[in-house]
């Protein structure tokens, strides 16, 4: 599986900036939550969206023996260390230390990333060593025809 070019991710993410917060809504210029963003960018970028997400907590301090977020972008996406995450990647964060990663954001340079945040909306904001280093995961989104063929491949499974 091949990805989207950064470029193209980052433009895209770009156009939500300034989108208010709204928990577990993706509606660019009305409303976005983190993961809404991302689905919002995904739609823009590759295509219909893969699944439907499920309600979530907005519990950062959440634990638990699952990475929910992270299976679901393993699914989906192309997995990177998060050491070799760049521009255009998708970066899940661990808010508080030994809970799950809730937190997303999209790298749009070395230093700095979008992400949606309570009371200010969709904003771009440099990557921190704070930010840094409670990143837990690292995606790129793929390119549309990959998805399509990998669905197809599943259809054909069944």
């Amino acid at each position: 599986m091949k990805p989207a070019t950064p470029k193209r991710v980052i433009a895209v993410a770009r156009t939500w900036l300034g989108t208010p917060y709204h928990d577990q809504a993706s509606l660019k210029g009305v409303g976005c939550d983190c993961l809404g963003l991302a689905r919002g960018v995904w739609r823009e970028v590759v295509g219909d969206e893969p699944f439907i997400i499920p309600p979530y907590s907005r519990d950062w301090g959440e634990t638990g023996p699952r990475e929910v977020l992270a299976e679901g972008a393993r699914g989906a996406m192309i997995e990177i260390a998060p050491e070799h995450a760049g521009a255009g990647a998708l970066v899940l964060f661990r808010m508080a230390p030994r809970a799950i990663a809730k937190h997303v954001g999209i790298l749009t340079s070395a230093d700095s990333f979008l992400h949606a945040y309570e009371r200010l909306g969709v904003i771009e904001q440099p990557l921190t060593l704070p930010w840094r280093r409670r990143i837990a995961f690292a995606f790129l989104f793929p390119r549309p025809a990959l998805v399509l063929r990998k669905k197809a491949r599943r259809k054909t499974r069944s």
